[in-house]
């Protein structure tokens, strides 16, 4: 037998309320795990080195026009 997604939907609202947290635990594995681009990554160092810096913006600085 081929599960559908109607299927586990279907399961998922069967299953008592204290074991969804391990079934959640069980469905992320199977979530393909993404790669961040080389861009990506240049991207959120330059952003450390900003906040180590002190050199960043608070929601208060930005003009929301």
């Amino acid at each position: 037998m081929v599960a559908t997604r109607e299927q586990l939907r279907n399961i998922i609202d069967v299953v008592d309320s204290n074991d969804l947290n391990v079934l959640y635990q069980v469905l992320v594995k199977f979530i393909p795990e993404v790669e961040p681009l080389p861009d990506e990554i240049e991207a959120i160092r330059l952003g450390r080195e900003e906040i180590k810096h002190g050199e960043l913006y608070t929601m208060e600085d930005i003009d929301w026009g």
